[in-house]
Formats: structure tokens, sequence, C-alpha cells
């Protein structure tokens, strides 16, 4: 490994700090791969320790109103199989969440007009009388409604910005805004969310100089909760024949991301897993202490096609939560047992 490189490693390990074009060599560095999420890993138990947080995703509809490129829930998609859940099944989801272990569930969706204001706080506040934390992921809506959101129970919301790069904004999220969605991300924050979002690594143009400034973007937010995951090519979409994201590139960007943002919750993301037999694990050991195992029941797993070849569709949920538990142990890290929210650490301490 080029002596650069370990140079910022240390940097990075002990400053937190880099500068854009520091990142984008690390990026670009595979040499450096090992090393770096070595460092990653000793910040991470540093800072946030062995526990993995599991969080358990309910997947409540694919219905999306956007357009996305890399998207299999897309709007233009006539192929894929809709459906959306009641409010009914979402709670008793939730409900078996709890069950399983979980202290924290995920509502996930496309961007679907049908829940409101008023049906999203209803599903909110009758989850919220079980001791759940709630982390949602519905897309974008207005101050208003992300206040509305917040006071009905919600904790947390993962809103993925994809790249900070206005050009591939607009170019991979057609009729969308980029402005709007930092407007989102702003609100958020001032709403007293803990914030998640996040980098789609490997859309075609993305350059190296652009993931550093997503990184640092990141650390402008203060972004509580980073997700990273690879392009995993969809023949139903416009970016159906592009190349996949690079795993590698992806791991490096999810060990900087540690030595910046060392308190931050970092998923080991189920598109690693779906590019990368054990995937999740070689991401658990580069910095990342979150995994959000598959909740939802049934054929809905199917159909929840964000891309092709997701894994463990055909699991209970029963199963991933003990596949999990044990993949975890076997690392020498143990499942969290409090609800995961992130810790701030008071400054020298």
């Amino acid at each position: 490994m080029a002596e650069r490189s370990e140079q910022l490693i240390r940097k990075a390990q002990a400053t937190h700090c880099l500068t854009r074009q520091d990142i984008a060599e690390l990026l670009g560095d595979a040499d450096c791969e090992e090393r770096l999420a070595q460092a990653a890993d000793a910040v991470r138990q540093e800072f946030v320790g062995d526990g993995v947080h599991l969080r358990g995703l309910i997947e409540f509809s694919n219905i999306c109103r956007q357009d996305c490129c890399y998207c299999g829930l897309r709007r233009d998609n006539r192929r894929i199989e809709r459906y959306r859940l009641t409010p009914d099944e979402i709670v008793e989801l939730a409900r078996k969440a709890k069950g399983y272990g979980y202290r924290t569930v995920v509502l996930q969706s496309g961007e679907d007009p049908y829940f409101s204001v008023l049906v999203l706080c209803h599903i909110l506040q009758r989850i919220k009388k079980m001791n759940l934390a709630i982390t949602l992921s519905i897309g974008e809506r207005s101050r208003e409604e992300y206040q509305a959101f917040r006071a009905a129970g919600a904790d947390r919301y993962l809103l993925r910005i994809e790249t900070t790069d206005a050009e591939l904004y607009h170019r991979y999220d057609p009729g969308m805004s980029h402005a709007n969605r930092l407007r989102c991300l702003w609100d958020l924050r001032e709403l007293g969310y803990e914030v998640g979002t996040g980098t789609l690594v490997g859309l075609p143009g993305q350059s190296l100089d652009s993931l550093a400034a997503d990184v640092l973007f990141y650390q402008e937010l203060d972004a509580d909760m980073i997700g990273i995951g690879p392009l995993i090519p969809n023949g139903d979409t416009p970016l159906g024949e592009a190349a996949p994201g690079d795993f590698h590139l992806t791991r490096r960007m999810v060990s900087i991301l540690r030595l910046l943002l060392p308190e931050a919750n970092i998923p080991a993301t189920t598109a690693m897993e779906t590019m990368v037999p054990h995937g999740r694990e070689l991401i658990l050991a580069s910095g990342a202490n979150v995994v959000m195992p598959n909740v939802t029941e049934g054929d809905y797993r199917r159909k929840y096609a964000l891309y092709p070849g997701k894994i463990c569709v055909a699991d209970t949920p029963a199963d991933c939560r003990q596949c999990m538990q044990g993949r975890i142990a076997a690392m020498g890290r143990f499942v969290a047992r409090d609800q995961g929210f992130r810790h701030h650490r008071k400054p020298n301490s």
C-alpha cells in the first residue's frame, strides 16, 4: 500500500477529517482496502461498540409516483406486480417484529399517495404504543407532513440522496428536484429526526470526486445513519444494461464513512450480500453496525423488487432473525438490545 494512503488513513482515524481530494484518493486506491477496513473497524469498536442493531424492515407498498431510472418500483415499470398493505396488516407486522425481538421497525415504501398524513399518523400512533422506535422511509413530503409524522411517533427518517451531483441526480431521477431533496433532508434535521441518507455507488458518469463530495455532505448534514449500496441493474429500468456498481469501491466508501462520521449508524445493506456471498459480514467488519432484516411476509417480499436477485425473498421473518443473530455471534459480536439511537459523544470524551 502506498505511503500516502497510509498517512491519510492515520489522519482520518485520528482527526475524523479529510479533504475532498484525500477522500477521492483513498476511494481510488484498491490496494488500501484491507487497511482501510481495519482502521474503520477499530473506530467502530471505539465509538459504537460491538453491538449490531437489528431493525425490522416492513415493505408495505411498492406503488410509487416517481420514475427513477435505477429503481424497479419506478412509476413506468409495467412488469412489476403492485401491492399495498392495509394499515391493519402493517400494524400486525410491527407487532410480530416486536415478538421476534426487534426494538426498531423501518416502514418503507414507494412514494404511494394513498398513505396520507391522516392514514400514516394513525398507523404510527398504533405502533408507537408497542414501545418500538420507528423509522420512516417513504420519500419526499412537505415540511408540514414530516412534522406531523414526528408528532405521531416517527423517530427516524431514511431518505437517500443517492448522489449530491445535481447533474447526475436530474439525469437519473427525471421530474424530481435536487434542491427539493436537499430541502427534505434539512427539514428532517431541523424537526428533530434522526436523519438517514446515503449513496448509490455505480451510477453511470459518477466519479470518485462526486463520491467524495457525498461523504463531505454527510458530515455537513451530521447524518445519523448512512446507507451505501452498489447499483444492481434492473432489466425493467432504463439502467438495465448498465455495469453493476463496484462492491470493493462501495466497501471502501463504507470504511471512509466510519472514519469520518465515527458515531453514525451504518448498515450492512442487503445489496452488498446480493453481490457477494456473506457480503454483510464483510461490511460489518469494515465499519458497519446495523442490519435490517425483512419482516414482510409471503410473496410481498418478492414483489418489492428494487433490483433482481435480492437475497432471502423465500425466507420467513423468523428465519431471517435467527440467521442474522447466528452470523453476528460467529463474528464475535452480539445483537444490541437497545433501540439503537445514535450516542453523541461530548467533545474530547
